[in-house]
């Protein structure tokens, strides 16, 4: 049996996702900490151990419980043009980060995220999304962003829910070696470790409901929202 010529693979989606998640795509992500540098300056965190626990009893169990099953109704919800659902994780997602540092920054990559699809890539889902969000004052966030990315590329849901574990822990993890002595190889070995941890994650994100997300860390809140009156600090969250 002869396989597909590479060349006949749809892989659209796929490039969508890896520029989403390059560097060089200007979404601002790279000015967060997501609370780590909190959790620095509180002794939470202090070397590669350390920021090994963080990422497991905090990053993961954030991811599981909160944004990998935003991301998959936001994903069903423009899938099917369901506004008022798309609505709804915009709330909640905005409603679950406590701490106004954390919020704010969720709201300025997820809007800058979207206006991205709908100047650079001309997505008029995206153009439809922002102009409802303006109209129903709903707050963006990332997770809702990564799904409507996923669906102006085609990309299926698994694959969004794999970015945004990746994204998310290497956001962290990058954070992380500008804050502590970590070293390239060091950092690459927890974010390979990590990502290993992810895919389990993948399935029952796909299925937990809207009225079960949620996760309560207030170590990491309270660390957030100190950040802001820090006397110094690198990131802006």
């Amino acid at each position: 049996m002869s396989s597909a010529p590479a060349t006949s693979i749809d892989t659209g989606w796929l490039l969508g996702l890896l520029q989403a998640s390059d560097s060089l795509y200007p979404t601002g992500s790279y000015a967060h900490s997501f609370g780590l540098e909190g959790m620095i300056d509180a002794g939470a965190v202090r070397d590669r151990a350390t920021l090994r626990t963080f990422l497991l009893n905090s990053v993961l169990p954030s991811l599981r419980n909160v944004d990998l099953p935003l991301a998959a109704h936001a994903w069903k919800a423009f899938g099917a043009r369901d506004w008022n659902v798309v609505g709804e994780v915009c709330a909640l997602a905005s409603a679950l980060r406590a701490p106004r540092e954390l919020r704010s920054a969720a709201e300025a990559i997820g809007r800058q995220r979207a206006e991205l699809l709908a100047n650079v890539h001309e997505a008029e889902l995206a153009r439809e999304f922002l102009r409802r969000a303006a109209e129903g004052r709903w707050p963006h966030c990332t997770a809702v962003a990564s799904a409507l990315e996923a669906r102006v590329h085609g990309a299926p849901l698994a694959a969004v829910l794999a970015a945004v574990c990746y994204s998310a822990v290497a956001g962290v993890i990058a954070a992380a070696t500008k804050l502590l002595r970590l070293g390239q190889n060091a950092a690459q070995g927890l974010l390979t470790e990590m990502v290993a941890l992810c895919p389990a994650m993948v399935g029952p994100a796909c299925e937990l409901p809207l009225d079960e997300i949620g996760w309560f860390n207030p170590w990491l809140d309270a660390a957030s929202a100190r950040h802001e009156t820090a006397n110094a600090r690198l990131f802006i969250s």
